[in-house]
Order: structure tokens, then sequence, then C-alpha cells
């Protein structure tokens, strides 16, 4: 039997009772649904900074679902030295929705969808402390970093024949596959990013045998 939270809003009880019959560790890629997430945060201290924005798009049967896509802007309480690299001012943040709100919202899209990202534990921590302000609560979302499946693949040899590339960054990532960089740095261009960077990596992924979710989660030998 699930386990009971009494005091919870709908919408997380909602959340729950959907992971109660999700993804297992044999599902075929093709069949799960990724949402592939970006953040912007007034800081890199997931904890006690906040999130500005949050985009988010679904990818399913090896294709991006712009018609299953999520965005948002919060509003913030002050600027910081992070303006000038997602340019969200608190004054244009007025026009955003509050913390709860937007956090309520994201949920609801999220489901349980595998969440994919970039560097994503950040994205989660911040989002899990937010949750965690307002309800207690966090996300228990699968989720795979499209930086550690990369360095997963380059173990496999995947990307034999290819380009060399001395470090696996977004920017990197994205001229090796010849992803044009529209929209960096913001939540909703990044994620759109790395939803085409995922793609190709999930192509990859099939001719190295990686074909259900679970080897798509596993951690490449130099991040043990």
């Amino acid at each position: 039997m699930a386990e009971v939270h009494l005091t919870e809003p709908a919408f997380i009880a909602r959340y729950r009772a959907r992971l109660q019959h999700t993804w297992a560790d044999d599902t075929p890629i093709d069949e799960v649904r990724f949402v592939v997430l970006d953040s912007e945060t007034t800081g890199f201290d997931a904890r006690n900074d906040r999130i500005v924005t949050i985009g988010a798009v679904a990818v399913q049967h090896q294709e991006i679902v712009l018609a299953d896509s999520f965005e948002s802007l919060l509003k913030i309480t002050h600027n910081t030295s992070a303006v000038t690299v997602h340019g969200v001012t608190r004054d244009e943040s007025e026009r955003g929705v509050e913390e709860p709100v937007a956090l309520e919202l994201l949920l609801e899209y999220l489901k349980d969808g595998v969440i994919v990202g970039h560097h994503i534990g950040h994205d989660i921590a911040a989002l899990n402390a937010a949750y965690e302000r307002h309800w207690s609560f966090t996300l228990s979302n699968r989720w795979i970093d499209t930086l550690l499946l990369s360095l997963l693949l380059q173990q496999d040899g995947a990307f034999a024949g290819r380009p060399a590339i001395r470090q696996l960054s977004l920017e990197a990532l994205g001229d090796m596959f010849q992803v044009i960089p529209h929209d960096r740095h913001t939540a909703a261009g990044d994620a759109f990013i790395t939803a085409q960077i995922f793609l190709r990596l999930l192509r990859l992924a099939l001719k190295a045998g990686r074909n259900t979710l679970a080897p798509l989660e596993e951690l490449p030998e130099e991040a043990h």
C-alpha cells in the first residue's frame, strides 16, 4: 500500500500516485517519456539561491515532442551577478509567477517522466530545495545526466570515427552533433538544445546495445 501523506496538497498526492506504476528497468527506450529540463538560478548554491526560469520539453519515440513542453518565469526579489548569464532582472520577473505556483505547475507537467539534463544534478537540487521550503517534499523521478551518458557512450566506443572532443560540455557536444545553440542560457533554449543532443545520444546508445532504460543510467567507470 502506498504511503499516505495526510497534510500534503492534492497535486503532490497525484504525483506520488503516478510514480507507483512507472517505467521499469527493462522498459524500451522508445516507450519512455523523457523530460529534458533546464533551470536558470540566481547563483550556484542550490539550497540558498532561487530559481528564475524553468524550461522543459519531452522526448519520446526518438522525437522531440514540442506540444509536450513547459516554461515558467518566476518572480525574484533581487538581482544577482547571474543576471549577466540568464538576462532576467528583478523588474522583468514581475510578469512571472510566485515560486509555489511554478512548482505545482511543473509537478503536474512532469508526472513520472525521466528527467534529463546536462549537469542535471544542480537543477534537481535547486528544485528539491524549493519543494522542501514549501512542502517538505522532494522529487522521486528517475534521471539521466547527458554528461554521464556521454562519458558512458565514449567508454563504449560509440564516438569512434567522430572528431575528438577535449571536454563533454554542452557546447562541445553541440558542436560535435552540429546542434545550433539557439537561445543559449535561457531555460527553454538550453532544454531544447539538450533535447537535440539527447536524441543523438539515444541513437548511439541503441547502436551500442543500450536499448532499455537501466543501461542509460549506468555510471561510467571514471564517475565511480
